[in-house]
C-alpha cells in the first residue's frame, strides 16, 4: 500500500498546480452610440497555437462577463448580432486579464444578413418589470397603440377602449417613462390616435420600484417609442385603408451623424367607428307608470386628425447629451348618437316611443415639448438627467340634442345646445442621480414635481318651447376647474450578493388635490357632494424587488410596493353627462385618493425553444373607488326614472391571482405565445345605507400563433376570451374575439403588404346585467363593429428590424437603470 503514497501526493500537488494556473478574461460590452450595455454579447476565445481548442462566454443584463481560462496566449473575438466585431489577437493571459469597456459599433453592412429573432413578442424580465418587445404583429398593423396594447400579456382593453392590468383599471400609463399629453392626460382615447407602429416595447410593471410614479394601484404600463440609433439617413413610410372606412399615412424618419440624431414620426387619419348599445330597464316601483324602458342606441363616429413628434438629440461629448422633443397632436371628430327609446306599462303595452339624436363635434388640439439632458459620469453608469416637460391640451365640444315623440302622437320635443370647452395644463420638473458602489451595487435618488391644471367651461342652452330660440340654464352652466400639484423626492439601493439580486426604496409624495365651481346662478346637482374643495395629503411608499437566480435562465422574484390611486378628470366633475335622460354619469368631487399595498412572487425559465412566465399576486386598496348604480328619485318630463351611475369611495378591495404566460417557437417557421389570469376580488363597503358588499373570481386568456409560409407569407392568429364577472350590483357576460392576420414581404424585405381581421366573429360585445331594491337593467354595448385592413409599408436604408436588440435610445435596461 505504500507504493501508492507517492502517486497520491503527485497528484495532489498536481491539482494544486493546475489551480494556481487558472487566469481568467474579463470586461465590458456597451454600444458605441447608446453607451448602454449589450446583452448576451458573445465572447469566443481560441487557443493561438491550437484553432480547434475553443472556449467562451455571454454578457449578462450589465454587459459584463468572466470567463475562465488556463494561461497562455488566445485569440480573442467580441460579437453582437448586426455590430461590428472587435478582436484581440496573440493576447497573453496570465492571471486574472481586464479587458476593460468594449465598445461596439452598428455594422450597416452586415444588417442585410441579420436572421430573424424578434418576429413576435418576447419578454425580459427585470427587478421591478416585465419588458415586452412587441415584435412583428400583424394583427395590429396599421392599427392603434390601443390596439397593440390588447396584445400584451397581463393587458385587457374593454370595448369601451378602458385599459385593465390584471383585470385593475387602476393603471399608470407612461410614455417613455413619463406622464405626457401623447397618452392624453389619463385619458385612453388619444392612444386609439396614435399608430401601433410608433411602439419600441411595452413595459409592463406590476411592481414599481421608487423611482416610478406611486399612482395607480394596478401598476404602471410604460409605452416606449421608436427612436433610431442607426448612422445615417433612414426610415418608413405605411399607408392603410380599410373597412369600415379607415385611412392613414404614417411617416418615421431618422438622420443621425457623430454629433446629432433628428428623429420624427407623423401621421394623418381618417376612421369610421360604428356601434351599438341596448339599455333595458325594469323598475320595481309604483311612482311611475311605465314600468319598462328599453333604449336602442346607434353610434356614427368619424374620426380625423395629424399628429407628428420630433426630436432633435445633440451630443455634446461623447458621454453627455441634450435632448428637445416636441410633440403635437389635432383632432376633428363628429359623433352622432341614435337613441331609439321606447316605454311600456305594466302589461308591456307601448305608451311612448321618441327617438333622441346627439350631434356632436369636437376639436382637439395638444402639444407638448420637453427638453432633457444625459450626463454619463464614466461607462460604469454614473450618471445625472435632468428634464423639462410642458403640454397643453384645448378641446371644444358642442353636443346639439334633439327629441322627437313618434307614438302615440308624432310631436317634437325641446332641444338641447350644449358646449364644453377644456384646456389641460401640465408641468413637469424631474432630476435623478444614479451612483454606482462597487461592482455590483448602485444607489439613486431623485425629484419630481408634477402640476396639472383642468378648466372646464360648461354652457347648457334649453330651447323654449318650440320655438327656436335657446335660453341658457343658469343653474348647470358653470365652470369648473381643477388642480392637482404632486411633489416626489425618492432613493433607492440595489445591490447584488451571489445569487440574490435587489432593490429596496422608498418615495414620498405630497398631493394638493384643488376644485372650484363658478357660475352665476349654478346649483349644486346633489346636496350630498361639496362641490369646492381644497385636500392636501402626504404618503410615503416603500418598495422592495428580489431576483433569486438559479441559474441564468431560472430565476424567481418577490415584488412588495405601496401605491395610491388619485380621482382625476370626470370622475370628480359633479355635473352629469346629456347623451341620455334616462341614464347618466355623474363625477363625486368627495372622491378621496385610494391606497394600496401590492405583493407578487414571480417564476422565470427559459429553455431552448420554450420561455415560461409565472407569478401569484395579492392587492388590498383602501378608500377603494366603485363605480355604482342608482335611482336618484327624479324623472325626466315624460316621467322616466333618471338612473345615475357614480364612484365612490368603499372601504376595502382584495385583489388576488395567478398569472403564466409561454412563448414557444418550436421552428422557425412557428412561434407560439400564450397566457392566462386567473384573478379573484373581495369588496366590502356601503353607500347611501345600501352594502355593496361582494366577492367573485373571473379570468381572461389569450393566445397566438405566428406560421411563416413559403415565398416570405406569415400567417397570425390572435385570440382573446374575458371570462364573465361580477360586483355588488352588476354581472357581466363573458367575451370572445379573434383576430387575423396575413403579411408578404418584397421588394429585397424593403416593403410588406399586410392584410388584417379585427372581431373576425363581430363577437367583441359587453353584456351587463345590473339588479337593485328599485330597478333591473339589461345591456349591450359594442364600441366598433369587426373591421378589415389593408397595410403597406416601405423602408428606405432600412431592413426589416428582425434583431433581438433591446436599446432604444431613453435609457438602461439592465437591473437598476431605465428611465425614471
Amino acid at each position: 500500500m505504500l507504493y501508492r503514497l507517492p502517486i497520491a501526493l503527485f497528484l495532489l500537488f498536481y491539482s494544486i498546480s493546475v489551480l494556481a494556473q487558472q487566469a481568467a478574461l474579463t470586461g465590458r460590452v456597451v454600444d458605441q452610440d447608446a453607451g448602454i450595455p449589450l446583452e448576451y454579447a458573445t465572447i469566443t476565445v481560441t487557443d493561438a497555437s491550437d484553432p480547434n481548442s475553443v472556449t467562451g462566454g455571454i454578457t449578462d443584463t450589465k454587459g459584463n462577463f468572466e470567463i475562465e481560462v488556463e494561461p497562455g496566449t488566445y485569440n480573442i473575438s467580441v460579437d453582437y448580432i448586426s455590430f461590428q466585431s472587435v478582436k484581440f489577437d496573440n493576447r497573453r493571459v496570465r492571471g486574472t486579464q481586464d479587458l476593460g469597456t468594449i465598445r461596439l459599433t452598428l455594422d450597416a453592412a452586415s444588417l442585410n444578413e441579420v436572421t430573424v429573432i424578434a418576429e413576435t413578442t418576447t419578454v425580459e424580465v427585470r427587478l421591478d418589470k416585465k419588458i415586452y418587445n412587441i415584435g412583428k404583429d400583424i394583427t395590429a398593423s396599421g392599427g392603434t397603440v390601443s390596439d397593440a396594447l390588447n396584445n400584451v400579456p397581463s393587458v385587457t382593453v374593454d370595448v369601451e377602449g378602458a385599459i385593465a392590468l390584471r383585470g385593475n383599471e387602476n393603471v399608470r400609463i407612461l410614455i417613455n417613462g413619463r406622464p405626457s399629453a401623447i397618452a392624453g392626460f389619463g385619458s385612453t382615447d388619444a392612444l386609439r390616435q396614435l399608430p401601433a407602429e410608433a411602439i419600441e416595447r411595452v413595459e409592463v410593471i406590476t411592481s414599481p420600484s421608487a423611482r416610478y410614479d406611486a399612482e395607480g394601484t394596478a401598476g404602471i404600463l410604460n409605452i416606449i417609442l421608436r427612436k433610431e440609433k442607426t448612422l445615417g439617413f433612414n426610415g418608413s413610410v405605411r399607408a392603410n385603408y380599410g373597412f369600415p372606412l379607415t385611412a392613414g399615412l404614417n411617416t418615421n424618419f431618422n438622420i443621425r451623424t457623430d454629433k446629432f440624431n433628428i428623429f420624427n414620426n407623423t401621421g394623418i387619419r381618417y376612421r369610421e367607428s360604428p356601434g351599438n348599445a341596448f339599455f333595458e330597464n325594469t323598475f320595481l316601483t309604483d311612482r311611475v307608470e311605465n314600468q319598462l324602458v328599453i333604449e336602442d342606441r346607434i353610434y356614427d363616429r368619424q374620426d380625423q386628425g395629424f399628429n407628428t413628434n420630433l426630436g432633435f438629440e445633440y451630443f455634446i461629448t461623447e458621454r453627455s447629451s441634450i435632448t428637445a422633443t416636441g410633440f403635437l397632436r389635432l383632432g376633428d371628430d363628429e359623433d352622432i348618437t341614435t337613441n331609439n327609446t321606447r316605454e311600456f306599462d305594466e302589461a308591456e303595452l307601448l305608451r311612448e316611443r321618441t327617438v333622441r339624436t346627439e350631434f356632436e363635434t369636437e376639436n382637439d388640439e395638444s402639444f407638448q415639448v420637453a427638453l432633457n439632458y444625459v450626463n454619463n459620469f464614466d461607462d460604469n453608469g454614473h450618471k445625472l438627467t435632468a428634464d423639462f416637460q410642458y403640454a397643453n391640451d384645448n378641446e371644444e365640444q358642442t353636443s346639439f340634442i334633439g327629441e322627437e315623440a313618434f307614438f302615440p302622437d308624432r310631436s317634437r320635443l325641446p332641444a338641447e345646445d350644449i358646449i364644453s370647452i377644456e384646456e389641460q395644463k401640465e408641468y413637469l420638473i424631474q432630476a435623478d442621480y444614479v451612483r454606482p458602489l462597487g461592482e455590483n451595487a448602485q444607489f439613486e435618488a431623485g425629484y419630481r414635481g408634477n402640476f396639472e391644471n383642468t378648466v372646464t367651461d360648461y354652457t347648457l342652452l334649453e330651447e323654449e318651447g318650440l320655438s327656436g330660440i335657446f335660453v341658457q340654464n343658469d343653474s348647470l352652466t358653470n365652470v369648473f376647474e381643477y388642480q392637482q400639484d404632486v411633489h416626489a423626492l425618492y432613493t433607492q439601493y440595489g445591490n447584488k450578493l451571489g445569487k440574490f439580486n435587489f432593490l429596496l426604496g422608498l418615495r414620498m409624495e405630497t398631493t394638493g388635490l384643488r376644485g372650484e365651481v363658478s357660475g352665476e346662478n349654478v346649483t349644486n346637482p346633489n346636496d350630498e357632494f361639496n362641490i369646492n374643495f381644497d385636500k392636501d395629503y402626504i404618503g410615503l411608499f416603500p418598495t422592495v424587488n428580489i431576483i433569486y437566480e438559479f441559474s441564468d435562465d431560472e430565476n424567481m422574484s418577490f415584488g412588495y410596493n405601496r401605491r395610491i390611486n388619485r380621482p382625476r378628470g370626470f370622475f370628480i366633475n359633479p355635473f352629469p353627462s346629456r347623451s341620455s335622460e334616462a341614464n347618466v354619469f355623474q363625477g363625486n368631487p368627495d372622491l378621496d385618493p385610494a391606497y394600496a399595498n401590492a405583493f407578487d412572487l414571480g417564476y422565470l425559465k427559459k429553455w431552448k425553444e420554450l420561455t415560461l412566465t409565472s407569478s401569484v399576486y395579492y392587492q388590498r386598496e383602501t378608500n377603494s373607488f366603485e363605480r355604482i348604480q342608482e335611482d336618484t328619485g327624479q324623472t325626466t318630463p315624460n316621467g322616466i326614472p333618471i338612473i345615475r351611475r357614480i364612484p365612490i369611495n368603499l372601504s376595502t378591495n382584495e385583489r388576488y391571482g395567478f398569472e403564466a404566460g409561454v412563448l414557444y417557437n418550436p421552428a422557425k417557421w412557428l412561434r407560439l405565445n400564450g397566457s392566462v389570469n386567473v384573478f379573484g376580488f373581495k369588496t366590502e363597503g356601503d353607500f347611501n345605507g345600501i352594502s355593496y358588499d361582494t366577492e367573485n373570481t373571473s379570468w381572461f386568456g389569450r393566445f397566438s400563433s405566428k406560421v411563416t409560409l413559403p415565398a416570405k407569407i406569415d400567417w397570425q392568429t390572435n385570440a382573446f376570451y374575458r371570462g364573465p364577472n361580477a360586483n355588488a350590483q352588476t354581472e357581466t357576460e363573458g367575451i370572445f374575439s379573434l383576430d387575423l392576420a396575413v403579411s408578404k414581404d418584397f421588394m429585397d424585405d424593403n416593403a410588406t403588404i399586410s392584410f388584417n381581421v379585427n372581431d373576425f366573429y363581430n363577437s367583441r360585445k359587453r353584456r351587463s346585467f345590473t339588479e337593485t331594491d328599485s330597478f333591473l337593467s339589461r345591456s349591450e354595448f359594442q364600441w366598433r363593429e369587426r373591421s378589415f385592413n389593408l397595410a403597406l409599408t416601405y423602408r428606405f436604408n432600412e431592413k426589416k428590424k428582425r434583431n433581438g436588440r433591446g436599446g432604444d435610445g431613453f435609457g438602461g435596461d439592465d437591473d437598476f437603470e431605465g428611465t425614471p
